[in-house]
């Protein structure tokens, strides 16, 4: 059984990453998580999203999360705990890199390049690349003892993991170096120069994109050349440390058949890539107090009961009762593909709230419930 007090109380371990499928309670659970790492065990806590879901911040108590750690006041810490929440804004995010690793005036050329800006908001993939980076800027200002990250639904997960790779492929790739050939060659017109050194190929992209359009493609490939070197090092080192004995992922699934099979996909890439699976956590499942009384005893009793005209409240909490135990044993089945799968995967398992976690009292209750597994029958 998962022991989720004894991963938030260990002081080797700095992060913890909640990844899953979509509409799972993952965005729950990892505030749960930052939350009872700092009331219960004294740690000075920071929670990031990367979902844009803005549940986060409501349950925090808090009127807005951006790119800048926000303390939430409302905790209750122990031993000098302390509770800070943010959600990834991946231009911001571009922009600190850019600020950081090029003089103000290039820094001004860069922002009001048109690819820039396109890349910096929309392009695929950038938002995997900037956790990545805002993950590391974290873990270097070594202000907290722990950072829970709170991953997309878990496809785009795998990009965040699969960030490091895809950007070193995009900067050694052929097409980028010839766009760099001009930058590299001095400076001159990246028209002339187009014309002078590409040849037929050349000729064909200025055709299609325009001389004006070829050009702001070339200076921000300069600068990417120029300062995302050290990027792609530090992508690469945060993926190092997420293998390392200091991460651990935990997985957030509710018993139904498509979360289950994106946990086991996932897990099997975590093994894969020998990162640290620390358990599953299942949410919203379903139990009864009374395990011993059987759906089907339950319904002939209710039956018994309508024959002879008599309790139908209590005939009704029966068949209640049988439904719950029916849904019970589906969801265990349900469940046990995974832990078939991955029988060495500890699992902890929270059971179905009457409501919606809107707040910092419900956030503690999850936790609790994480701390203590419910038990199967």
């Amino acid at each position: 059984m998962l022991d989720v007090d004894s991963i938030l109380a260990d002081r080797d371990v700095r992060i913890v990453v909640c990844c899953g499928a979509g509409g799972v309670g993952k965005t729950t659970t990892a505030a749960a998580l930052a939350l009872r790492a700092a009331e219960q065990h004294g740690r000075r806590t920071v929670v990031l999203t990367i979902d844009p879901a803005r549940r986060l911040a409501q349950a925090l108590g808090l009127t807005e999360l951006d790119n800048t750690p926000r303390l939430v006041k409302s905790v209750d810490a122990a031993g000098g705990g302390e509770l800070h929440a943010m959600m990834l804004d991946m231009k911001r995010t571009f922009d600190e890199v850019v600020l950081a690793h090029t003089d103000p005036v290039k820094a001004e050329e860069i922002f009001n390049n048109p690819f820039y800006q396109a890349m910096s908001s929309t392009f695929a993939g950038t938002q995997e690349y900037m956790a990545m980076e805002k993950l590391g800027q974290l873990r270097a200002r070594d202000t907290w003892d722990l950072i829970v990250v709170d991953t997309p639904p878990s496809r785009s997960a795998l990009d965040f993991l699969d960030a490091p790779a895809r950007l070193a492929r995009f900067l050694d790739g052929r097409m980028l170096r010839l766009l760099l050939a001009p930058a590299r060659a001095g400076g001159r017109s990246m028209f002339n120069l187009v014309t002078a050194s590409f040849g037929v190929f050349s000729r064909a992209v200025q055709k299609v994109l325009g001389a004006q359009l070829l050009s702001d493609l070339s200076g921000f490939v300069a600068a990417l050349d120029s300062m995302f070197g050290g990027f792609r090092e530090r992508a690469e080192q945060t993926y190092r440390v997420l293998q390392d004995r200091e991460t651990a992922f935990l997985l957030v699934a509710a018993p139904e058949p498509d979360a289950i099979r994106e946990a086991a996909y996932f897990a099997g890439r975590l093994r894969q890539d020998r990162m640290p699976l620390a358990g599953l956590v299942l949410n919203r499942v379903h139990r009864t107090q009374l395990p011993q009384l059987s759906a089907a005893r339950s319904l002939a009793a209710a039956a018994a009961l309508d024959q002879a005209g008599e309790h139908d409240s209590t005939a009704e909490v029966l068949r209640i009762h049988a439904g719950l135990v029916d849904q019970g044993v589906r969801e265990k089945r349900v469940a046990g593909r995974f832990t078939r799968d991955f029988p060495e995967v500890p699992v902890a398992e929270v059971p179905a709230q009457p409501a919606d976690v809107h707040d910092i009292d419900g956030l503690r209750t999850i936790g609790a419930a994480l701390a203590r597994p419910l038990s199967r029958p």
